[in-house]
């Protein structure tokens, strides 16, 4: 069996009724995104995802498989632990933009030396803690000259009980990618089963592994190839599940076979396993964003 199409494969081979609910599997070839920019958004670059989509009646393969006993889904996005900015850093901030704005040399000179004079007086007439923060400044820089090692807000908090304000705030800081991990159990009743097992764990191996070649023969074998790709979809019959959320394509980054889920090697008389414990790892190529929700109406699931 070589990584090209296949014939769809089916466990258990239970036939597949109007409301069977089962996890569809697609098998698509990876097509890469490109440097392609988007015609109303030029600097958004393309995705794997939309790449995908354009090609996706041509997979090479489907597999059935019954829906997990676990079923989950999560999301996340990165948001910073806290960023912080003190006042005399959002002056400098403030005082550089304001200057930046300015025009030419003469014009940014001046605003600078107009901004750092007007926030000096407003930090002046806060007269006890701008004191403060001036005899911690040259006692600290006293205290190391002689051998000591403290900072100018440890003497601040030590002599006055205060602390510059950080200003702190969670910031958003990016997206994450999401990922899905499956168990199933594989327990072939017959001769068919045992087969269908066989091809789809092959087909599974095959797949999420790059190809040492590039498309053709005459190649020197320089590079090599992206894997596969898989789109999950959950089912009821034909048609997507009313209520389960949905996936953007993704690649298989792990997987792993027991073949003594029965708790020892036991095998039929063809020597396969009586019952194996099959785990997947997907990762989703692309991110999700709000506007992924737009196309989804409710009574099509909860959406990603």
């Amino acid at each position: 069996m070589t990584k090209g199409k296949f014939a769809t494969l089916r466990y258990p081979t239970a036939r597949i009724e109007e409301n069977s609910d089962f996890l569809e599997v697609k098998v698509m070839e990876y097509v890469p995104p490109g440097m392609g920019n988007n015609e109303s958004q030029p600097m958004k670059l393309g995705t794997s995802t939309e790449a995908l989509q354009k090609n996706q009646e041509n997979p090479l393969g489907y597999i059935f498989l019954p829906v997990p006993q676990s079923v989950k889904d999560s999301n996340s996005v990165d948001w910073g632990d806290g960023d912080s900015l003190n006042s005399f850093a959002a002056a400098g901030v403030g005082i550089a933009q304001d200057a930046m704005s300015a025009g030419g040399p003469k014009e940014i000179l001046e605003k600078l030396v107009g901004g750092t004079t007007s926030r000096m007086e407003s930090m002046v007439n806060d007269k006890d803690n701008f004191a403060d923060l001036a005899n911690s400044f040259f006692a600290s820089k006293a205290v190391n000259i002689l051998g000591g090692n403290t900072s100018v807000a440890g003497l601040m908090a030590r002599t006055s009980g205060q602390v510059m304000n950080p200003n702190m705030e969670l910031l958003f800081k990016g997206v994450q990618l999401r990922k899905f991990d499956f168990a199933f159990s594989l327990a072939p009743r017959d001769e068919t089963e045992s087969k269908t097992i066989k091809k789809m764990i092959r087909i599974f191996k095959i797949n999420m592994n790059s190809s040492n070649s590039s498309n053709d023969s005459t190649s020197s074998g320089l590079f090599i190839k992206s894997p596969n790709v898989f789109q999950l979809t959950y089912k009821t019959g034909t048609k997507s599940h009313r209520y389960l959320h949905k996936f953007k394509p993704m690649a298989l980054v792990a997987m792993g076979v027991d073949y003594t889920a029965a708790g020892t090697y036991a095998t039929y008389e063809d020597q396969t396993p009586v019952q194996m414990a099959l785990t997947l790892s997907f990762k989703e190529l692309n991110p999700i964003y709000a506007e992924d929700y737009d196309n989804i109406p409710l009574e099509e699931g909860v959406g990603y």
